[in-house]
């Protein structure tokens, strides 16, 4: 597929993407941005504070959420730019966009607060607040990853200058993100951790990712639901330049392997085997 089929901007640079993300969808690219800038502080933080919590520095699960949540805004922006002529103006839908933009940040202040006093914002039973923290956290995981959902919803109408296999591609990434988190996230709360065996520590952790070693790790699982949004529609690029722009068979074989391959790695970690054993 060619670049100007996705709709690349000109020029490509931090301040063409910039605009073009803010023109595509105001609210998420402004939002995106904030959040980026909050590992400046959090970064200093990790710098100046040498606090661990289970074998790991205290800031680094801030800085994992503000990047993740950085890139999961950044590209509902880029997507919106494919709806429908009027999608976003809906009253609904920007008021639902608002309430997205306002978990996030709640979300992001729970996990630093938790941080800044010593303690961990999820499976934290240790007081009331705590517990009722956490379960309002868990209310505003569902509502920003609702976002997707409402966006592959809206997709379906939308998408008119993409090919038949990239729209499909986008749709079905959206849809599943929600259902696919829901269900991994869901086990990993009520489980009240998301390490299953081992030494039940992040010390001796994958770099990078910092997926257990030594037993079952659910995050491996809720990684790749949550990136639904982002492998489909990625493999539907790659299908429609192989396979062409109207083929959806490809697409739809990779979309039940993945399914299997998120059921697949969740199953093993319920196991207490770590993701990739030996490899790793």
């Amino acid at each position: 597929m060619s670049v100007q089929s996705i709709d690349l901007p000109r020029p490509f640079g931090l301040t063409g993407m910039f605009a073009e993300f803010h023109r595509r969808e105001p609210l998420f690219a402004s939002a995106a941005i904030f959040v980026a800038s909050l590992a400046l502080p959090m970064g200093a933080a990790a710098l100046l504070d040498s606090r661990e919590i289970a074998g790991v520095g205290i800031w680094d699960k801030p800085l994992k959420f503000v990047l993740a949540l950085t890139v999961y805004l950044a590209t509902l922006a880029w997507y919106a730019g494919y709806l429908s002529k009027g999608a976003l103006q809906k009253r609904w839908v920007r008021w639902h966009s608002r309430a997205v933009v306002f978990a996030v940040i709640a979300e992001l202040a729970v996990i630093a607060g938790a941080a800044a006093f010593g303690t961990t914002s999820h499976f934290n039973d240790s007081t009331v607040a705590w517990q009722i923290a956490y379960a309002l956290m868990g209310v505003g995981a569902v509502l920003l990853t609702s976002a997707s959902t409402v966006q592959g919803w809206l997709m379906r109408g939308g998408g008119e200058t993409l090919s038949p296999v990239v729209k499909a591609g986008l749709v079905w990434g959206l849809l599943l993100t929600l259902p696919l988190t829901f269900a991994t996230a869901g086990v990993m709360s009520a489980s009240g951790s998301h390490l299953v065996g081992g030494n039940l520590s992040d010390a001796e952790s994958t770099l990078l990712m910092g997926w257990a070693r030594d037993g079952g790790d659910l995050r491996v699982a809720h990684f790749f639901a949550s990136h639904a949004l982002h492998f489909l529609p990625g493999f539907a690029l790659i299908s429609a330049a192989l396979f062409g722009r109207v083929d959806k068979r490809p697409l739809m074989i990779f979309t039940a392997l993945f399914i299997g391959f998120v059921a697949l790695v969740f199953v093993q970690a319920l196991a207490g085997q770590p993701f990739l054993a030996g490899w790793i």
